[in-house]
C-alpha cells in the first residue's frame, strides 16, 4: 500500500466519523461549528503531508482561500487552495516546480480531497484581485496552511494596502442585489438554495466580508463590540446561522455531493434527520408533512437573516461613509415622529415604538405617502425588529391601528411595496394574525411555485399593476376595466384574503370568507363593499374553472355562470382577481390561451347580464356575416363556402368565431364544392391539414379535415406527442358528410421562436400520420419531474351525462407526464368513443382535462366501469 493510500484511508476514516456526528439527530447547530472546524483541520493535516511528499520546501506558500480559508469545511464543499510563488519564480520556466505541482495536485485527488487549486505569484494575486471581485473576496479570507510564512505576510500587507473598503462594499452589495434578482428577490421559493437564496448563508457571509475589509473585525462579536449590532441581533444571527448551516451540512450528506438546494427529493429525508414528524391540523382533516414543518423553520430563519442583513449593511455603509468624510446627512422632518434621512424613513427617537405603538403602522402609511422615500433606515428596521412583542392582541384590537391599516389598503400608491415591507419586517403577520399562519406555508399542488404568503403578495402586485398606466401594455383589457373601477382597495383586500385559509384542511375559499368577514367588521368596511370582498374570496376559483373546463359555446353554461356572478360589478372584479391569481401561481401556468378563454367568458357573461339572452340562430347568422366579410377581403368566390357550410350544423358555428369560420372556408371550400365528382372525391379522401400562427399570438392553430374514424383523435394526439407539441385546446366537429373538422391550439417549448418554420412540418407530418392505417404506436415515455415524483396527486376521473342527457362529460385530473393525452385518447378509441369537445388545461405539472364524448359503450354500466378503470391505469402508470 502506497503512502498516499495510507493517508487516504486514514483521512476517509476520520472524516466519516465527523460526518456521523453531523448526521446524529441529537446534534444541533451550535455543535456543528466545531465539527466544521475539525473537518477543515483534518484537510489541513492531509494537505501538509502531501505538500512535503511532493518535495516542496519553504520557498512557496500553500494558502487556504474561499470558504475553506475561514477555517470551516462543509462535508462536500471544495477545498480551495492557492499555491503562492515569489515574484521571482515563474512556474512555466521551472520544470522542477511544474513537476512538484503536478505531483501535489494529483496526490490530492488520489487521496480523496476535492480541491480547487490555483497557482499565482504574489503580484499576480494582487493584480487579479483588482480586476475580479470574486478573487478579491476569496483572498480576503485566506490563511496560511504551510510554506513560506514571510511570503504570506508580504501578501497580506500588500492586499490590505490595496483594499478600498468602500469600493469593496459597493461591489458586494451590487453582487448581492444581482443574486437576489436571480431568485426573484424572495426566500420563499419551494426549492430554495440555503446558501445563495435571499436569506441564505451567503447574506451572512457578505456582512462579515465587508466588515473585515473595513477593519471592523472578523466575527459577529467584533461587530457588536464596535456598536454596529446589538447583543440581541448577534444572538439572533448566530441562532439562524446555526440552523441554515446544519441544513446545508445535512443536505451534503444526504445527497452525497455538494447540494445546497432544498430540492423536493431531499426535503422529507432531511426533515427526518431533524426528528420532525407529520402533524395534523387543528380540525384533524389535513396532515402537515414533516417536510412542511422543516421548510417553515427554514423560511422563518431566512426571513430573520434578510431583516438582519439589511440592518447591518446599512450600519456598515454609514460607518464607511463617515470614515471617508463624505457622509452628508439630509434630514427632512415629516412629522413629530419621523424624518426622511437620505431617502430613508428614520425614527425621531429610538424608543418611539415603545412609547407610541400607533407609530408602527404609521411607518408604512408614511412610506406610501411620502415621495422620494425608498426604504427604511437601519435605525427604523432595528426598532421594528425589537418591538415585535408590542404587537399583541391589544395592539390588533386598537381602533387607531385598524384605521391606519385600512388607510394603507386604500392608498392610491405604494400598496405592493408597503405590504411586502410589512411582511419582511414581520409586522404584517403580527398585526394580521391570520396572515401569520400562512407565512412559509408550502403548497403541494404542482403549479404554485411560491409559499402561500408570497403567492398572495404576488397576486396583490398583479392586481395593483392593472391600475398603473406604465403596465397597461401587459394586459390592456384588464387595465381598461381597472381604469373604470372606483374602489381598488376592494380588490386589494380580496387578494390579501383569497388564500388566507390555505393549509388548514377543508375548503379554503369558505374558510377565507369567515376570516374576511371578520376583518371587514373589525375595520368598519361599508356593508356593500364587504359583501363584494366576501363574494370574491368565496368565488375566486369559479371563473377559472368555468373558462377552462366547460363549453363556453353552450348558452346554458354562460347563463349558469351569469346567475352565480349576479351583476356586472361582481363580474368585473372577479375577472380581474382571476387573471391576477393565475399569473401569481407560476410563470409557467399563465398563457395567452387561458387569457383568451377568460376574456371570452367575461364578454359572453356581460352580454347575458345586460339582458341580451343568446339567440343561437341570430348569433350564427352574425358570425356567418362577419366571416363573409373576411372571405371577401381575400377575394374568395361568391358563395364558394356554401357547400362546406351546408355540411355543418349550428354547433360548429357556435363553437368557432368568425375569423376561424372564414379560415376554414378558405382552406376547405374548393374541396367540398367538388365532392360530387368521383375523381376529386377520391382525391379528397386524403386528410387535409393546415396550420397558421395562432390568432392569440402564442403557438399554432391547426385545422384537420379528414374522414371520420374512431381513432382519429388518438392519431392526432400521438403525432403532437411525438413532435413535442402540447395541446391547449381541441374543438372536435363531425360534419354531415362524414368528415371530421377539428381545430387544435398547440404550443411547443422546443423551438418556440420558429413556429412559422414548424407550420410546414406539422401540415405534412400530421397528414401522413392520419392517413396511415394499422395499430396506434405506444405513447412516449419521459422522465417524471422531481415535483411530480415527490408530490404525486391521486388521479381522479368523473364520467356523467351532461345536463341535456345527450352527451357525456369526462373529467380527468392527474400529474402531468409525456404522452398523457395520447394515452387517454387511445382508451377512448378502443371503446369507439367519439369526441365532440376537449378542454385541455395544464396547471404547472398537473392536468385538468375535460371532454364531451359520445358512444354506445357509455350506455352500459359494465362498459363504463371498464373505460374508467383503463383510464385510471394509464393515468397511474
Amino acid at each position: 500500500m502506497t503512502d498516499v493510500s495510507v493517508l487516504r484511508d486514514k483521512y476517509r476514516q476520520e472524516k466519516q466519523a465527523l460526518w456521523a456526528s453531523i448526521s446524529d439527530s441529537a446534534a444541533n447547530g451550535r455543535r456543528l461549528k466545531p465539527t466544521l472546524v475539525r473537518l477543515a483541520k483534518l484537510a489541513d493535516k492531509l494537505l501538509i503531508d502531501l505538500w512535503y511528499k511532493a518535495g516542496f520546501e519553504q520557498g512557496e506558500a500553500l494558502i487556504a482561500v474561499g470558504g475553506y480559508g475561514r477555517g470551516e469545511l462543509f462535508p462536500s464543499s471544495d477545498v480551495d487552495v492557492l499555491v503562492m510563488l515569489p515574484d521571482s519564480v515563474i512556474a512555466e520556466d521551472s520544470p522542477e516546480l511544474k513537476t512538484k505541482l503536478e505531483i501535489f495536485i494529483g496526490s490530492c485527488w488520489d487521496s480523496g480531497l476535492e480541491i480547487g487549486s490555483s497557482v499565482r505569484t504574489l503580484s499576480d494575486c494582487i493584480e487579479e484581485s483588482e480586476k475580479d471581485i470574486t478573487v478579491k473576496t476569496s483572498l480576503l479570507e485566506s490563511r496560511l496552511i504551510t510554506g513560506n510564512q514571510k511570503l504570506y505576510k508580504q501578501f497580506q500587507k500588500r492586499y490590505q494596502d490595496a483594499m478600498d473598503p468602500h469600493a469593496f462594499f459597493v461591489a458586494k452589495t451590487l453582487e448581492l442585489n444581482q443574486r437576489h434578482n436571480k431568485f426573484e428577490n424572495t426566500p420563499y421559493s419551494l426549492e430554495p438554495n440555503c446558501k445563495e437564496s435571499p436569506g441564505g448563508l451567503r447574506d451572512l457571509q457578505i456582512i462579515l466580508w465587508v466588515s473585515r475589509a473595513a477593519g471592523l473585525g472578523r466575527t459577529w462579536d467584533d461587530l457588536a463590540a464596535k456598536g454596529l449590532a446589538t447583543p440581541l441581533e448577534i444572538k439572533q444571527i448566530k441562532r439562524n446561522e446555526a440552523v441554515l448551516s446544519l441544513i446545508r451540512a445535512r443536505l451534503h450528506l444526504l445527497a452525497k455531493r455538494r447540494e445546497d438546494r432544498l430540492v423536493f427529493d431531499l426535503q422529507h429525508a432531511l426533515a427526518e434527520t431533524f426528528g420532525y414528524k407529520a402533524k395534523s391540523t387543528p380540525d384533524g382533516k389535513h396532515k402537515q408533512r414533516a417536510s412542511e414543518v422543516l421548510m417553515r423553520q427554514y423560511y422563518w430563519a431566512a426571513k430573520a437573516v434578510t431583516q438582519l442583513n439589511q440592518i447591518l449593511l446599512l450600519n456598515i455603509e454609514e460607518y464607511l461613509q463617515a470614515q471617508r468624510g463624505d457622509l452628508q446627512i439630509e434630514l427632512r422632518k415629516l412629522n413629530a415622529n419621523f424624518y426622511e434621512k437620505n431617502g430613508l424613513l428614520e425614527l425621531a427617537q429610538d424608543d418611539l415604538y415603545q412609547k407610541h405603538p400607533h407609530a408602527i403602522l404609521e411607518t408604512f402609511l408614511l412610506y406610501q405617502q411620502t415621495q422620494g422615500v425608498k426604504g427604511l433606515s437601519a435605525k427604523t428596521l432595528r426598532a421594528l425588529y425589537n418591538v415585535r412583542g408590542v404587537m399583541d392582541a391589544k395592539f390588533r384590537r386598537d381602533p387607531v391601528n385598524r384605521a391606519t391599516f385600512l388607510k394603507i389598503l386604500q392608498e392610491s400608491q405604494g400598496i405592493t411595496h408597503s405590504l411586502r415591507l410589512m411582511n419582511q419586517t414581520s409586522v404584517l403577520g403580527r398585526y394580521l394574525w391570520v396572515f401569520r399562519n400562512i407565512v412559509g406555508q408550502m403548497q403541494h399542488d404542482l403549479f404554485h411555485v411560491y409559499t402561500v404568503d408570497q403567492h398572495i403578495l404576488m397576486v396583490l402586485r398583479n392586481v395593483r399593476r392593472f391600475f398603473i398606466a406604465d403596465h397597461a401594455h401587459e394586459y390592456p383589457f384588464c387595465s381598461q376595466l381597472a381604469a373604470g373601477w372606483d374602489k381598488p382597495y376592494i380588490l386589494f383586500t380580496a387578494a390579501l384574503f383569497h388564500d388566507i385559509a390555505k393549509g388548514r384542511g377543508g375548503d379554503h375559499s369558505q374558510l377565507g370568507v369567515l376570516e374576511v368577514k371578520r376583518f371587514c367588521r373589525q375595520h368598519c368596511i361599508e356593508t356593500k363593499d364587504a359583501q363584494l370582498i366576501a363574494f370574491l374570496v368565496r368565488e375566486h376559483l369559479t371563473m377559472s374553472h368555468v373558462a377552462q373546463k366547460e363549453d363556453l359555446s353552450d348558452p346554458d353554461v354562460i347563463a349558469a355562470f351569469a346567475k352565480r356572478v349576479g351583476n356586472e360589478r361582481q363580474l368585473t372584479a372577479l375577472y380581474l382577481l382571476t387573471v391576477a391569481d393565475i399569473r401569481g401561481t407560476s410563470p409557467k401556468v399563465w398563457n395567452a390561451w387561458k387569457g383568451k378563454l377568460l376574456e371570452d367568458l367575461y364578454k359572453f357573461t356581460l352580454r347575458m347580464l345586460g339582458g341580451r339572452a343568446p339567440d343561437a340562430n341570430a348569433e350564427v347568422e352574425s358570425r356567418k356575416r362577419d366571416a363573409l366579410v373576411e372571405l371577401a377581403r381575400h377575394s374568395e368566390p361568391h358563395d364558394g363556402q356554401k357547400a362546406l357550410w351546408d355540411t355543418l350544423d349550428i354547433g360548429y358555428f357556435m363553437r368557432h368565431d368568425a375569423s376561424e369560420i372564414a379560415w376554414h372556408a378558405r382552406q376547405l371550400s374548393r374541396y367540398v364544392s367538388k365532392a360530387d365528382r368521383p375523381s376529386v372525391a377520391t382525391m379528397t379522401r386524403k386528410s387535409i391539414v393546415r396550420a397558421r400562427i395562432s390568432p392569440i399570438g402564442e403557438g399554432l392553430q391547426v385545422l384537420v379535415y379528414a374522414e371520420d374514424q374512431t381513432d382519429l383523435f388518438a392519431r392526432i394526439c400521438g403525432y403532437f406527442d411525438q413532435a413535442g407539441f402540447s395541446i391547449l385546446d381541441a374543438k372536435i366537429h363531425t360534419a354531415k358528410n362524414g368528415y371530421a373538422l377539428d381545430t387544435f391550439q398547440v404550443v411547443t417549448s422546443l423551438l418556440p421562436e420558429h413556429y412559422r418554420e414548424l407550420m410546414t412540418m406539422v401540415e405534412s407530418g400530421l397528414s401522413v400520420t392520419i392517413d396511415q392505417k394499422g395499430e396506434l404506436p405506444p405513447p412516449t415515455k419521459g422522465r417524471v419531474s422531481r415535483r411530480v415524483k415527490n408530490f404525486p396527486i391521486a388521479p381522479r376521473i368523473s364520467l356523467h351525462p351532461d345536463e341535456k342527457a345527450q352527451s357525456w362529460l369526462l373529467a380527468i385530473s392527474a400529474s402531468d407526464k409525456m404522452g398523457l393525452l395520447y394515452s387517454v385518447a387511445t382508451v377512448l378509441a378502443k371503446h369507439s368513443i367519439s369526441l365532440k369537445l376537449a378542454k385541455i388545461s395544464t396547471l404547472g405539472e398537473r392536468v385538468e382535462d375535460s371532454f364531451l364524448i359520445e358512444g354506445s359503450a357509455l350506455q352500459h354500466n359494465r362498459e363504463q366501469i371498464e373505460i374508467e378503470t383503463e383510464l385510471l391505469q394509464v393515468l397511474q402508470s
